[in-house]
């Protein structure tokens, strides 16, 4: 799926679809799931048909689901090179920086 092609509200429904199959995939009503999750069973309901999630409502689902492993290919580790390592030995990057374009530049 280009998740870059549709709404934000779109992506919200997508995402309760796939919350929704996974429980079912699993045999859990969603007054199961409310209980294993401690949310309630409207509020599941809700999240399926992409009516407001919460992040903090996202995690009970996914460790209920026994799926928050899942979270790590959100964010997979860069491989970085044993001599970037050795160069940037003992600096760890503290905030972003803007790239040469977009620094100040004093207007005429």
């Amino acid at each position: 799926m280009d998740w870059y092609s549709i709404t934000n509200q779109q992506a919200e429904r997508r995402i309760g679809d796939l919350i929704k199959s996974a429980r079912l995939q699993k045999n859990l009503t969603q007054l199961d799931l409310s209980k294993k999750a401690g949310l309630s069973r409207v509020a599941i309901s809700k999240i399926e048909r992409g009516e407001g999630a919460t992040l903090m409502s996202i995690i009970q689902l996914l460790r209920a689901l026994k799926m928050l492993q899942n979270l790590d290919s959100l964010f997979p580790q860069t491989e970085v090179s044993p001599l970037e390592l050795i160069k940037n030995q003992g600096k760890k990057r503290q905030r972003a920086s803007k790239s040469r374009d977009e620094q100040y530049k004093p207007p005429l």
